[in-house]
C-alpha cells in the first residue's frame, strides 16, 4: 500500500488488508463516539401557564440547554385566549429572561395563526451554572417585599 505518493521516492508498505480496513472502522467509530448530536428539545407553553408548571417547564429547559440542545419555545392559543396575546408574549419574555445566563434566542417568528414560536440555543460559555429557579423565585419575593414597604 501506497503511505505517501509526495515523497520523494514514494514511500509504500507492505500490510494485510483487512486488519488495515478494521482499524479505519475502528477509529471512526471512536470518532462517532466523540461526536455531540444537537437535538431540538419542544416546551409548549400556555398564555395562563400556573407557577408551578412554568417552573418545571423552566427547569426541564435548562436541563436540555445545559446538556446542549436546542430548544423550541412554542406558545399555544385556544379558542378565545387570542384575546390574551399580551400576556403570552409577557410569559415568552418571561421565560427568556429567565435563561438569558445560558441561551440565546436564534430565532422568534412570532405569531403565526394561533401560536407563537422561539427557538433558543445555547450560549457558547453555557458551562456556567445557571441562575437556578429558587434564586429566581427568591429575588421576586425579596423585590415584591420592597415594593409593599
Amino acid at each position: 500500500m501506497e503511505i505517501s505518493a509526495t515523497a520523494q521516492p514514494p514511500v509504500c508498505r507492505i500490510l494485510d488488508v483487512g486488519k488495515y480496513l478494521y482499524t479505519l472502522e475502528k477509529e471512526e467509530k471512536q470518532a462517532r463516539k466523540k461526536q455531540h448530536i444537537v437535538h431540538l428539545k419542544e416546551i409548549k407553553l400556555r398564555p395562563k401557564i400556573d407557577d408551578h408548571d412554568y417552573e418545571t417547564k423552566l427547569r426541564s429547559a435548562i436541563r436540555f440547554l445545559e446538556r446542549g440542545d436546542m430548544v423550541k419555545l412554542t406558545l399555544m392559543f385556544r379558542g378565545r385566549e387570542m384575546r390574551y396575546i399580551a400576556m403570552g408574549e409577557q410569559v415568552l419574555h418571561r421565560f427568556i429572561e429567565d435563561l438569558a445566563d445560558i441561551a440565546e434566542v436564534e430565532k422568534n417568528t412570532g405569531l403565526e395563526r394561533r401560536t407563537i414560536v422561539v427557538h433558543l440555543q445555547p450560549k457558547s460559555n453555557s458551562r456556567k451554572k445557571p441562575k437556578s429557579v429558587e434564586d429566581h423565585a427568591k429575588t421576586q419575593d425579596q423585590q415584591s417585599h420592597q415594593e409593599k414597604i
